[in-house]
């Protein structure tokens, strides 16, 4: 039977959607395959984005319609009856997973204990604990506060708590653990104390109030004044507004009211206002705007239109029809929503649990494991976790790219690594804060910076001076970016290097081998796939670098792969793959290998390999048993070394699609600090995962420096 844990609160707007995104990640790292489930939704016309947001999360594979119980009007018709029903839909869904998450009601009628009863009642008929969400803010801000209410006091949160655990005892429902959500961050402890008087042995936790989360995007604002984005760029309605300024008063006196983030509504007859405040946007000298909301049945005059055009500002303008008064009244009433779509806001939520929910203990609470299996999400975590356990600094040398920006983001907010982004610091700076996106964190670095330049100009004319490389020449080169991130490595100002978004391989991984060279004893630098199957993360090698690699230099990307494999917590068995097993096969091809075989077996004899070997005998125990039943590879390989480029490329893309693998990579070897290339086609999650991989990399190389540093 599947674990599961029932999120509940005494009240609406306790941020039930922040805690059941955490708890489900939390799931993910330790389950297999974790489902979620809905006991009441508001309508079967109108989707749920809270289950839409959660069945998006990676790992979960399942449909809409089969995690919803029943709806509001259901449980109002017959309460008995709704209840029977979503006990049977849990159950099927509960079946097909290892844990689930059971979101409870959204009080979308007046909260009150009553509700949190039936809450009660279908925890205790599905014989799942409850993870009781408590408010650490007032239900109800004033309208100016667009979200952002009064703190409640210890005391009173420890009485919301006495009430609440009443109804779960009153409902026969077990509590597993409390977290008190939007809390006093300067009082989370007092708070934690007021609560855990009234559930001794129970976990309490406290997450703070974070403003971005509240806080309504420009597309939450574009919907609820029912408006047409006019001009902008349309990603920028991502962007948080953290206040609101209405300009009906004039320029002077509108100027000084701009705050950063704001939301300023102007009357859309007012050219002069909004000719301001995007002169103001622009100006460094002024807060950063979050969006320009133009209210009234008036067109944009043809000349003014060019004018705002001609200023080349991407801030999102909304065009709507109402007066100033309602629509400063929508605004600020506008919540923020927490959806898949958004990112930033996403990953801020994931961390902010990460950072103050033991989700060890939590999981540990739940009677969930860990087990044997290891899924790609699940590889993914442990993955963020190793490079969290000692940070290093990476250099990304394409500030310029949206990609990066979006990443360096996530991996900031997730405390993976130290970054440095190679740009015009202000430009690359403005383009993250228009796309609401916070890299304050990381530095900014441009490569034309004099005294960098100087630095790595005299150590590259150095370094090249057998080639007949001069100080002049030099200079110019160490301002290309690639060459300039290498030289960051080389010299200990960065630990790794992250690029390729929008430079070839070549470009990205030429200047290592000019600068940061092999490691001693290494011969070639290479590559490898970390191919995470359904169940399990094998290594491909070569799969990138050397064509048609000699006998020596195979060897070389066994050891080499063998050694990636066993940094990233796999144990190497490897298998040196040809079109025949064992000695039943003749020809250069397998020749080659054998020879290889027997090189690697010299240079690391303390590693299992075994070749030439079939994948097939490689791979599968049955094959393997037939084959070669003595081997202790055979069947159970984890490291894959192909015979050449064309083999390695055209497999490692062949499991991808036709298997749904994830394939991360690809990683380079051999090289005496780590630098990676990303495909031009990378996601963010893509840079995330290689920038962590090399963060791990340069763990690796710290130790075996012997430096630790």
């Amino acid at each position: 039977m599947a674990r599961s844990i029932y999120i509940t609160s005494a009240e609406g707007h306790a941020g039930k959607s922040t805690i059941a995104l955490g708890t489900l990640d939390a799931l993910s790292r330790v389950a297999p395959k974790v489902g979620v489930f809905r006991t009441i939704a508001r309508s079967t016309r109108e989707r749920d984005y809270v289950l839409e947001m959660l069945l998006d999360h990676d790992g979960v594979d399942l449909e809409y319609d089969e995690c919803v119980g029943v709806t509001y009007e259901d449980v109002r018709s017959d309460p008995d009856r709704a209840l029977a029903t979503i006990v049977e839909r849990f159950r099927a869904v509960e079946d097909k997973c290892d844990a689930v998450v059971v979101l409870g009601s959204d009080y979308t009628d007046v909260g009150t204990p009553a509700e949190l009863g039936y809450n009660a009642r279908i925890a205790a008929n599905l014989g799942t604990p409850v993870l009781l969400v408590l408010s650490g803010r007032d239900a109800h801000g004033t309208p100016e506060s667009l979200g952002f209410t009064e703190a409640r006091a210890p005391e009173r949160i420890g009485d919301d708590a006495a009430v609440a655990l009443g109804e779960l005892a009153n409902g026969k429902a077990e509590l597993a653990a409390t977290i008190v959500n939007r809390a006093d961050g300067e009082r989370a402890a007092q708070i934690v104390a007021a609560v855990r008087r009234h559930t001794p042995g129970a976990p309490v936790w406290a997450i703070p109030e974070d403003r971005l989360l509240v806080a309504p995007t420009m597309g939450d604002v574009l919907r609820a004044v029912d408006g047409e984005l006019v001009k902008g760029d349309e990603a920028l309605l991502a962007r948080e507004a953290l206040g609101v300024v209405v300009a009906a008063m004039s320029m002077t006196n509108m100027l000084p009211r701009l705050t950063e983030g704001a939301v300023v509504i102007i009357p859309a007859d007012r050219t002069d206002a909004l000719l301001a405040a995007l002169t103001a946007n622009n100006s460094a000298n002024f807060p950063s705007l979050a969006g320009i909301v133009l209210n009234g049945p008036f067109e944009i005059p043809d000349a003014m239109q060019h004018l705002v055009e001609g200023l080349g500002s991407s801030i999102p303008i909304i065009r709507c029809q109402g007066d100033t008064y309602s629509t400063a009244v929508r605004i600020m009433h506008t919540r923020g929503r927490l959806a898949a779509s958004s990112a930033q806001r996403y990953n801020r939520a994931l961390s902010l649990f990460e950072r103050n929910v033991d989700t060890a203990e939590l999981t540990h609470v739940l009677g969930v494991a860990r087990t044997d299996v290891v899924t790609p999400l699940m590889f993914e975590y442990d993955l963020l976790e190793r490079a969290r356990r000692d940070i290093k600094h990476i250099v990304l040398p394409e500030g310029d790219d949206d990609r990066i920006l979006r990443a360096a983001a996530v991996l900031l907010e997730r405390g993976v690594a130290k970054l440095t982004i190679l740009g015009e610091p202000f430009e690359v700076r403005a383009r993250a804060i228009e796309l609401g996106l916070d890299i304050s964190a990381a530095e900014v670095l441009s490569p034309f910076d004099p005294v960098y330049v100087d630095k790595f100009a005299a150590e590259y004319a150095r370094l090249r001076s057998h080639k007949g490389m001069t100080y002049e020449r030099a200079a110019d080169t160490v301002t290309d970016v690639s060459y300039f991130g290498t030289m960051m490595v080389h010299m200990g100002y960065a630990d790794g290097m992250v690029s390729g978004a929008a430079h070839t391989t070549a470009h990205t991984i030429r200047p290592s081998f000019e600068i940061i060279k092999t490691k001693p004893g290494v011969s070639v630098v290479s590559s490898v796939f970390l191919m995470a199957l359904a169940d399990r993360v094998l290594v491909y090698g070569d799969c990138a670098v050397i064509p048609d690699p000699t006998s020596e230099q195979l060897a070389d990307i066994a050891v080499s792969s063998a050694a990636t494999a066993h940094q990233f917590g796999i144990e190497p068995r490897v298998a040196m793959l040809s079109y025949s097993t064992g000695e039943s096969g003749s020809g250069a091809d397998v020749d080659k290998v054998r020879e290889a075989t027997r090189l690697a077996r010299e240079r690391a004899p303390e590693l299992p390999i075994e070749g030439p070997i079939q994948y097939d005998a490689a791979s599968d125990a049955a094959v393997a048993k037939a084959k070669l039943p003595e081997s202790t590879v055979a069947g159970r390989a984890t490291v894959f070394i192909f015979p050449d480029l064309n083999t390695g490329n055209n497999t490692y893309k062949a499991v991808q699609r036709s298997a749904g693998a994830v394939a991360i990579g690809p990683v380079l070897q051999g090289l005496n600090k780590p630098v990676n290339d990303l495909s031009r086609g990378a996601l963010v999650g893509d840079i995330v995962n290689t920038v962590a991989l090399t963060a791990v990399q340069a763990q690796a190389a710290a130790e075996a420096a012997g430096d630790g540093s």
